[in-house]
């Protein structure tokens, strides 16, 4: 099986901790030359630090707020031009604040729409062409299982997490006969200060103790038990690696059994 990433560059975003720093070590373990994006610069030149140089890797970082998606643009754009291009582009981006969808304002699904699927397209835009060129492209979007079943009390999230993935599907369709593959990764309950905050409000809304909490979400899960952010990034290494090439369009949850539907 091919998984060797050795001279591709990948693009990860929401790379300083959780499930997007888990990728990017994934990533780099398999040779692959990493460009980390998150907000905090002394967090990403802490994650650089860490990242594991064993294939001879040049690694960068770009700071940038997906808030501002002008300047997003303008910064991707000046990156590429500056570092050439790359072949695998991680789009990964923290979810909205819970809530019942009735009380969900109108800043709040703008803010949402544009820190996701704008910026998910303004990314895409930078590197397709590349990878048209060189036939070799992974786009994969960390989104989550609502794209499937609804979670209850994310009601921002679900309309938003949809969106991108029916996105991704009309860019798989479109891009696929040039050597891309543009893939959605839809993690379910994963150990990560995300489960945590929403853990934390579950407690604070229902008067149960967050153990109890805890163990009504474990009751869900056939696995019994909350993923391992490194448990979701071997889903997207694979997906990045030439043994993934002719798996495209799909979402493929890693929820240990969660989902009700197939």
């Amino acid at each position: 099986m091919d998984l060797n990433l050795k001279g591709k560059r990948a693009i990860v975003c929401g790379s300083t901790q959780g499930i997007g720093k888990a990728i990017a070590f994934e990533l780099a373990q398999l040779g692959a030359n990493i460009t980390l994006v998150a907000r905090n610069e002394n967090r990403l030149i802490e994650v650089l630090e860490e990242l594991p140089y064993n294939q001879g890797q040049k690694h960068h970082y770009i700071c940038v707020d997906f808030v501002d998606t002008d300047r997003l643009k303008t910064v991707i754009d000046q990156y590429l031009i500056k570092v050439n291009q790359a072949e695998i582009l991680i789009n990964n981006t923290g979810g909205p604040a819970g809530g019942p969808i009735a009380d969900a304002s109108l800043d709040e699904f703008q803010k949402a729409f544009n820190q996701h699927l704008i910026c998910n397209h303004i990314l895409a835009q930078a590197v397709i062409p590349y990878m048209k060129r060189v036939e070799y492209g992974r786009i994969i979007n960390i989104i989550s299982t609502s794209v499937k079943s609804p979670l209850n009390g994310l009601g921002v999230s679900n309309t938003v997490r949809g969106a991108v993935a029916n996105w991704a599907k009309t860019m798989a369709n479109e891009s696929g006969g040039h050597g891309m593959t543009v893939n959605n990764v839809l993690p379910g309950a994963t150990q990560t200060g995300r489960l945590t905050s929403i853990i934390e409000n579950k407690s604070k809304k229902s008067g149960l103790s967050k153990k109890e909490v805890e163990k009504n979400m474990l009751s869900s899960i056939p696995a019994n038990r909350f993923a391992q952010p490194e448990e979701v990034a071997g889903t997207a290494a694979f997906l990045a690696s030439p043994a993934g090439s002719y798996i495209n369009g799909i979402n493929i949850p890693v929820d240990g059994g969660r989902l009700s539907c197939l």
